[in-house]
């Protein structure tokens, strides 16, 4: 388990919950060194003062912020310690909304709650409420000298906090549609796919793939083992008709189905029939459109 990073309580009306916070997720990135190219000698970046021209130890750094040109204002951790932020050691849940009505781009990072020993059984009690009511808790919360707005929500019997962006974090949308339009044949052949391609998420199936390809290099570089590089696929050529590319693309996702299911493929969903056939004049055996037959009337009755 990771240490904890925060610790206070969760105040849910006159109820406090003592806490733990722990990050929730961890990157896995493959990070490099620097080496100078002549001799392979590390590099390593030093803290320099320009005006003295002589590196500076750790302890002689302050904090500061830049008010104008080279014109700085000292903060201090007694300052920021001093700061009147009630968020510091207390998450207030002050509102419980719906999930679907706080858009994925205002997520930022996950963090497990953990309860104090004193604290499991209202703890219980909260997530079993949000897991009931199927809502999530808004509350605000500080953490690491930065007040974030943040979410409580239930997974798999414990608490989850997500911080959230504020809406002037996030940036104007830059993307316009205006004068596009979709008609219902490509909108029922697009459905058609996404319907092809429909399945339960299984995290499991994924795999961060160019992480593994380089490490696989690395192994392969450590023991002077040749490198083998696969061939690399050809670059798809430029849409030029939405609906052929549609239908290989279904087409491609029957077979990969087909292929992982023993009892083959999908059946043909009714509305790429329906949007396929849709408007299709009907022919003669001659190629000709068929003229219609009219039905013969019934006798009057006499």
């Amino acid at each position: 388990m990771a240490r904890s990073i925060w610790s206070g309580v969760i105040t849910f009306g006159l109820v406090s919950i003592p806490v733990k916070l722990y990050p929730a997720t961890q990157d896995k990135d493959v990070s490099f060194h620097l080496l100078h190219r002549s001799d392979h000698s590390r590099i390593r970046f030093k803290r320099f003062c320009a005006a003295e021209d002589e590196e500076v130890p750790q302890d002689e750094l302050i904090k500061a912020y830049e008010v104008s040109k080279e014109q700085y204002v000292e903060i201090t951790d007694e300052d920021l310690e001093q700061l009147p932020l009630p968020a510091k050691h207390t998450i207030e849940l002050s509102a419980f909304v719906k999930s679907a009505e706080i858009d994925p781009i205002y997520y930022e990072k996950s963090y497990y709650l953990e309860p104090e020993e004193t604290g499991v059984k209202p703890y219980a009690l909260l997530m079993k409420v949000l897991e009931q009511k199927k809502v999530i808790g808004v509350a605000s919360v500080a953490i690491r000298n930065k007040e974030s707005l943040c979410a409580l929500r239930p997974l798999d019997s414990s608490l989850v906090l997500e911080t959230l962006h504020y809406p002037d974090e996030i940036r104007e949308r830059e993307v316009s549609l205006s004068g596009v339009s979709v008609n219902e044949r490509e909108l029922a052949v697009a459905g058609t796919l996404v319907d092809a391609l429909d399945e339960p998420f299984d995290p499991s199936k994924y795999h961060d793939h160019y992480r593994e390809a380089l490490l696989e290099l690395i192994a392969s570089k450590t023991e002077g083992r040749e490198v083998v590089m696969p061939e690399s696929e050809a670059e798809g050529a430029p849409v030029t008709d939405l609906m052929a590319a549609l239908r290989a693309s279904i087409e491609a996702a029957r077979g990969r189905n087909a292929e992982a299911s023993p009892s083959g493929s999908k059946p043909e969903p009714e509305r790429e029939r329906h949007a396929e056939h849709k408007d299709a004049p009907r022919h003669s055996a001659s190629g000709k459109p068929a003229a219609k037959t009219a039905r013969p009337r019934k006798k009057a009755a006499a």
